[in-house]
Parts: structure tokens; sequence; C-alpha cells
């Protein structure tokens, strides 16, 4: 049986989101049921996804999301790599319904099967989990690429992307008791790293074409491609690429005590109800995505 899943995602900003993307239309165990945008400019993200759609011979629900944080400032206000839109034909129009009311009805119309993969800032999780309560228990699993939960001396990050741009949403949807709360943090998935030069020899599947034109846009300033995004995606399908350690998750939303977003993960906790990944076999990693293009 297939997982179903619906996919948050900030694509246009760092490539990874498309490369997950990819990864998911191309998992023979995934139904992909939907896909949701968040951060600004979601719909011109929504128009990416459908891109990569498109180029899949895939229909998927697409519905734009929120574009602003609760309560801070924006941070990440342009979807960078739609300047490449329209190299490839996409849907302009979505449906015109709020996202967190597309991802209840997806959610409640199947209890207990869903899968949400979050891969941006929360704001669109926290307002579902907000709004529409009764999707916390509704769901099967929420997986997110968020956070940073080791404390290694050689790791230099502390802060993370997705939980810095809304941090109160961060701090919502960690209070929320889901069944299975899993997250891989950026300290992990800085770990499967590939460099441009490769990417550009391997990516070869009719599927990874537009991918590897967003990704153009992505590497004029830079020469690295972080497999953050399809690390988390991957994990939903072989959960065994990563070892993972329960405990609880706090986070900071509260400028006077620290950073705002900073996550702390305690595996001592009375009440354990998060999953954080503590490590990663890149190997299997690797195997695993590029397993789905030769399928």
């Amino acid at each position: 049986m297939r997982k179903k899943i619906l996919l948050d995602t900030d694509i246009g900003s760092d490539i990874d989101d498309a490369v997950c993307l990819a990864y998911l239309l191309m998992q023979t165990e995934a139904d992909l049921i939907g896909v949701t945008t968040v951060s600004g400019q979601s719909r011109v993200r929504a128009r990416m996804v459908s891109a990569i759609c498109r180029a899949a011979n895939r229909d998927v629900p697409i519905v734009p999301g929120v574009e602003s944080p609760l309560l801070v400032e924006q941070r990440q206000s342009e979807a960078q790599q739609a300047v490449r839109l329209s190299n490839w034909p996409h849907d302009q129009e979505f449906p015109d319904l709020p996202a967190i009311q597309f991802l209840a009805d997806q959610i409640l119309s199947n209890p207990g099967e869903v899968t949400l993969l979050t891969i941006g800032p929360l704001t669109n999780a926290a307002l579902l989990f907000a709004v529409y309560p009764e999707t916390i228990s509704a769901l099967e699993q929420l997986v997110m690429m968020c956070g940073v939960f080791t404390n290694e001396p050689d790791n230099p990050w502390k802060m993370e992307w997705n939980a810095m741009l809304d941090p109160h949403a961060t701090e919502m949807v960690f209070n929320a008791r889901v069944g299975v709360h899993r997250s891989i943090g950026l300290d992990v998935t800085r770990k499967v790293t590939m460099r441009a030069e490769e990417v550009k020899s391997r990516f070869s599947h009719p599927i990874l074409q537009p991918v590897l034109d967003f990704a153009d846009v992505w590497f004029q300033e830079r020469e690295i491609l972080v497999f953050h995004d399809p690390l988390a995606a991957v994990t939903v399908f072989d959960p065994s690429v990563c070892e993972f350690s329960e405990g609880m998750v706090t986070v900071n939303s509260d400028a006077a005590a620290g950073p705002l977003g900073l996550t702390t993960f305690d595996p001592d906790a009375d009440e354990k109800p998060h999953q954080v990944a503590l490590k990663v076999d890149s190997e299997r990693f690797f195997e695993s995505y590029f397993s789905v293009f030769d399928q």
C-alpha cells in the first residue's frame, strides 16, 4: 500500500526542495495527494511545483499557502529560481481556497493514513493545527526538515533556516502531539552533499531537467548541493537511512531568551514526543534517492 503524502514546501529558494519533489514524484511507494507552498511569492512557488509535476506527467493538486510569518518580519520574500519558469510549461492558476483547508480536507478524509512532510518554514502547518486541531491526531506522521539537535563540538550550525523563518510557528508545531513527530535537522542533512559537477552529471532523468535548470540559478553563487529536504523525504520510506533518538524538542520564541527559532533536544525528558535524527548513512541515502530514477 502506497503512503499518502502531503508536501509543504518553499520551493524556489534553496534548490533542494525541487530535488525532493522530483524524488516524491518518482517514488513508486508514494501517493503524492497534494502540495502546498509557503513563504514569499507562494503562487510563484506553486508554478515551480507545477513545472516539475508536468515534467513527470503527473496531475497533483497544488495550493499556494501563507506568504508571511506569524509575527516576525519576512526574510524570504522571493523565489529566486523562478526566473527560469518561462523555460517550462506550468499552470498559472490554482484552487482558490486556503492551503490549510486543503490540507485539513485531505488529512481528515484519510484518517491515520497521511504523512505531512514539511520542508519549509512551518507557517502553514502551525495554522493548520491551530484552526483544525483535529488534524493532529488524524495524521499518520509528521516529518520535517527543521532544526538542529546535536551538540557535537565540530558542529558549527546552531540554527536552522526553516525554524528561524517563523519561530513562533515552529514552536506551535513542536507543541502539537502528533503520533509520530519526526525531524531531520541541519546538523545531519549537512552530511549529504554533492558538488555541482556531479549533480549535472547524475541528474539525467527527464523529470530532473527543470530541476537542473532551476539549479543553475542556485549554482551561480555556490558549488555544493546539500540534500536537506530529500533526506527527510527518503526517511519516510527508508527510516534506517538515519539513526533516530526520542526525546523532547523545545523552541525559543522569546528574543530576550536567545536566538528566535533555536531548537533544543532533551533525550532525557520525562515526556518523549519527538524523534530526531542524530546520524545518517550517506551512502545508503544516495542509493535510495537515485534508485527511484532507475525504475
